[in-house]
């Protein structure tokens, strides 16, 4: 329990508002909430409201422009830690975290500024930084902890994760314990570590299946364009962005096998062969990778989180020197074309030198949760050098890999690390 002193009299918590400095209901009148919106309660919680709390544009300059933020509150007690979900995206739609249901406790699931609700009326690219997103969240957390003054674990799913790793790197002493889940930690805008990680994951004949389908999308993309098109007209997508239909096509090709390891949505012996038809062909891979991603309506929705990856998160490309023979239209395929050309985004490379001494010299209490064949553990936190901290990493899993779904003695090994992490 903590504890404070007034006048030299010890007085528990528990005798301010039971436990919280200020209730729920008092804060909930402040200035700062600009909107309250009961939600249907969820089991185990008293109330689940959906709140917008205004936000400085710039942290540096709090008296200047403000956008409100959205966030979810899943109250059930104040005496009970509170896991704070670091939504990374768009927080259209409210979930509870398995690490919530599990220690029956109190859950702030947060959208990233500049995503869904949460963007001001003019899009300042300057202030969508890593610092700035920690800032909302550091602010975020002074609040609620006169509500919930007692421990805090933050978590967060791939981009979510990253944002764990930040706000964590930023504000240091804002929680208690930090659970990023397949977060990757980038070193550049274009980090080649991916393709090392494509030529050695899986087996030589999974990986070789793989190639191959990708060569014949290539080879014969005149024979599969036809039903690529019908698909994207049937779905509304168009691809100027991506620089034409051709081109979408073939960045979807080139996708192919970071989505198919990524996701594992689909077995090996559902991939195509020649004897299928261009509708198959092409039904399969908008399956593996969806060709949503490389449309115009995607990119633009998205572009909050293309900026971030090309300015500070890093990002990647696509090696091609097993399908330069065979592309006709993309000859660079680094993501620069999700943003327009007034966009200044030079990549901060210094960034990610600090985030790799962070992780390995100071970032206690971490639980780092990976999928074995996740294209994105090819740049997961590999070590954690003289920190306490763990990561945990599923055999054979994917980007969907949780708690939930990795074997019982690992489930047992992350709740009891979590536990002695929350002593």
């Amino acid at each position: 329990m903590k504890k404070f002193f007034l006048s030299g009299i010890l007085i528990s918590v528990a005798l301010l508002n039971a436990w919280g400095v200020v209730s729920l209901d008092d804060f909930l009148s402040r200035k700062e909430v600009k909107e309250v919106r009961a939600l249907k309660n969820e089991p185990g919680f008293e109330r689940v409201l959906e709140v917008m709390i205004e936000q400085p544009i710039d942290h540096r300059n709090p008296d200047g422009g403000t956008f409100t933020q959205r966030i979810y509150i899943s109250h059930v007690d104040p005496s009970k830690p509170v896991v704070m979900i670091t939504a990374g995206y768009d927080a259209s739609y409210y979930y509870t975290s398995e690490i919530t249901t599990k220690l029956k406790c109190n859950q702030l699931m947060v959208e990233h500024r500049y995503f869904g609700r949460s963007r001001p009326d003019s899009i300042q690219w300057q202030y969508l930084d890593t610092w700035q997103a920690a800032s909302d969240h550091h602010r975020i957390v002074e609040m609620f902890k006169e509500i919930y003054p007692e421990q805090w674990i933050s978590t967060g799913i791939s981009k979510g994760g990253q944002t764990v790793i930040y706000h964590s790197y930023y504000y240091p002493e804002d929680v208690d314990v930090r659970v990023p889940y397949v977060a990757p930690l980038n070193f550049g805008l274009e980090d080649e570590r991916i393709y090392s990680f494509l030529d050695q994951v899986g087996t030589a004949r999974e990986r070789r299946k793989i190639k191959n389908f990708q060569k014949m999308a290539l080879k014969f993309q005149e024979l599969y364009m036809p039903a690529f098109k019908a698909f994207s007209e049937e779905k509304e997508y168009t691809y100027k962005l991506a620089g034409g239909v051709e081109k979408a096509y073939e960045y979807c090709v080139l996708e192919y096998s970071f989505a198919y390891w990524q996701w594992s949505y689909v077995s090996m012996n559902m991939i195509p062969g020649r004897n299928a038809s261009p509708e198959e062909v092409v039904a399969h891979m908008n399956r593996v990778g969806g060709f949503d991603y490389f449309s115009d309506e995607s990119i633009l929705e998205l572009r909050p989180f293309f900026y971030q990856a090309l300015t500070e998160m890093g990002y990647y490309g696509y090696d091609l020197n097993a399908f330069q023979k065979y592309l006709k239209h993309v000859d660079n395929p680094v993501f620069t074309f999700t943003l327009s050309k007034e966009m200044e985004a030079p990549f901060n490379e210094e960034l990610s030198i600090k985030l790799q001494e962070f992780v390995t010299e100071e970032a206690d209490n971490f639980i780092y949760i990976y999928g074995e064949y996740d294209t994105w553990s090819a740049t997961a936190v590999s070590h954690t050098g003289t920190t306490n901290s763990k990561i945990f990493v599923k055999e054979a899993g994917s980007h969907r890999t949780r708690i939930s779904n990795m074997p019982e003695e690992q489930k047992a090994e992350v709740y009891s690390t979590l536990n002695s992490f929350l002593q």
